[in-house]
C-alpha cells in the first residue's frame, strides 16, 4: 500500500511539473514576440524613405547657419561700435575735465616783461637790485645819485595813475561830486578784479583816494570818464601835460595802466614825481596807510599797496606802485633819506616783494653811504 501510494505521488507530482514547466517556456516566448513586436516598428520606421520636407529642411540648414553666423558677426560689430563710440565719449569727457587744467598750466606760464625781453635784467649794477631799471636823484639839485638804465622805454603799468591824479587835480573838478560806477569801467583787457561793482557811487575825491592809494582800476577810469569832454579828452590832458613837463619818452593811452601801451622812463617819471609832489592833496592821499569807505550800507576797508608807508624806517611823501606782466614790478617814491629829500624810481623788478627789497637795499647804501662822508668830515684830534 505504501509502495502504491509512492507511485501515485510521483505520478501526481510530475504532470505538475510539466505544467509548471510547460507556463515558464509559454511565458519566455511572449517575452520574445513582445520584444520583436517592439523594436521592428522601430527598425521599420528608420527605414522608410525620408519625406521631402526633412530633406529640404536639411539642405537649407548650412544657408540658415551663414545667415546666423552673420547676424552674430554683425551685433559682435555693433556692440564694438558701442564701445568704441563710449570710448571715444570717455576720452572726450577727460579731454574737457583736463582742458582746463591744461589751460590754467598754459596761463601759469610767466610772461616775460619787456625789460626781460631787452636783456634789462642782464646789465649789473654794485648794489644787485632785481629792478632792472632804477633812478634815485636828490629832489632840490637834480643830482642823480643812482642810475640803471635811466632811459629805458617801458610799460609803467599803475603809475600811470600818478598822471591821472595830477590831471584831475589840475581841473579843479568839484571832489564832492558824487561819480557812478558803470559797465564801462569793467577791465576787459586784463581782467582785473574790483570791489567797486557797477552801480556803486562814491564822491570824486573818494575815487581819488582809492586810485591813488589802492591802486583801483575802476575809479582811475571813472575819473577820466567823468572829464569834460570824456574818456578821449582825459587821456589827451594826459599825454598834453606830459608834454608841458618835457616827458619825451612818456605815452598814455588810457588812465588806469592796464594797457603796457601806457609807456615812460625812469628819468620821466622822476619827473613826474616832482611835479605831483606840489599837491599836498596826493601827498596825502598816496601815503594814507588805509581808508574806510561807505559803499552803499557797506563799509569797506581799503589799503595801501606799498608796504613800506607803515614801516617807522621810511618817510615817504608822496608814492605810487604798478603791475603788470609786461611791466613788472614797480615803484615810485619821494622820500626823506640820509638827511635829503630824494626821488627814487624802480621798474621792471622781478619778484612780488622785489620791488621794496630794492627800496630797503638803496635806502641802507645811502644810509651808509652818509655814515662814511660824516666820519670823513669829523674832524680828527692830535
Amino acid at each position: 500500500m505504501l509502495l502504491l501510494a509512492a507511485a501515485l505521488g510521483t505520478a501526481q507530482a510530475r504532470p505538475a511539473a510539466e505544467r509548471n514547466a510547460a507556463r515558464a517556456d509559454a511565458g519566455r516566448a511572449k517575452v520574445v514576440k513582445t520584444a520583436k513586436t517592439v523594436r521592428a516598428p522601430k527598425i521599420a520606421q528608420a527605414a522608410k524613405p525620408e519625406p521631402r520636407a526633412g530633406r529640404q529642411a536639411r539642405a537649407e540648414r548650412p544657408a540658415r547657419q551663414a545667415v546666423a553666423a552673420k547676424a552674430l558677426d554683425k551685433a559682435a560689430q555693433v556692440r564694438a561700435g558701442s564701445r568704441s563710440r563710449a570710448g571715444q565719449a570717455t576720452a572726450l569727457r577727460r579731454a574737457a575735465v583736463a582742458a582746463p587744467v591744461v589751460a590754467a598750466a598754459a596761463v601759469a606760464v610767466p610772461t616775460l616783461s619787456f625789460g626781460q625781453q631787452q636783456g634789462l635784467h642782464n646789465n649789473p649794477d654794485p648794489l644787485d637790485l632785481r629792478s632792472s631799471v632804477a633812478l634815485v636823484i636828490d629832489q632840490d639839485t637834480n643830482e642823480v645819485l643812482f642810475a640803471k638804465n635811466a632811459n629805458a622805454v617801458l610799460p609803467i603799468a599803475s603809475i600811470t595813475k600818478l598822471m591821472t591824479a595830477l590831471v584831475v587835480t589840475e581841473a579843479r573838478q568839484s571832489l564832492d561830486e558824487v561819480l557812478t560806477i558803470t559797465s564801462d569801467d569793467i577791465d576787459t583787457e586784463k581782467n582785473s578784479r574790483s570791489r567797486l561793482n557797477p552801480g556803486t557811487q562814491l564822491s570824486r575825491g573818494e575815487m581819488l583816494h582809492l586810485a591813488l592809494m589802492s591802486s583801483e582800476n575802476r575809479a582811475a577810469n571813472a575819473l577820466g570818464r567823468h572829464y569834460p569832454g570824456g574818456l578821449s579828452a582825459f587821456v589827451q590832458a594826459m599825454n598834453r601835460k606830459a608834454a608841458q613837463l618835457g616827458m619825451r619818452d612818456t605815452h598814455y593811452v588810457e588812465p588806469t595802466g592796464l594797457s603796457s601801451r601806457n609807456q615812460s622812463s625812469a628819468r620821466d617819471l622822476a619827473v613826474l614825481v616832482k611835479e605831483a609832489h606840489r599837491f599836498p592833496l596826493l601827498r596825502e592821499l598816496s601815503t594814507s596807510p588805509e581808508a574806510q569807505v561807505e559803499i552803499g550800507h557797506r563799509t569797506m576797508a581799503f589799503h595801501n599797496t606799498n608796504g613800506l608807508v607803515r614801516s617807522p624806517n621810511w618817510e615817504i611823501g608822496l608814492q605810487k606802485t604798478g603791475y603788470i606782466s609786461e611791466a613788472g614790478r614797480c615803484l615810485v617814491m619821494q622820500a626823506q633819506l640820509a638827511g635829503r629829500k630824494l626821488i627814487m624810481v624802480l621798474l621792471d623788478s622781478a619778484g612780488k616783494y622785489s620791488r621794496m627789497g630794492d627800496a630797503e637795499r638803496i635806502r641802507r647804501w645811502l644810509d651808509g653811504s652818509s655814515a662814511s662822508l660824516n666820519a670823513a668830515a669829523r674832524p680828527r684830534g692830535g
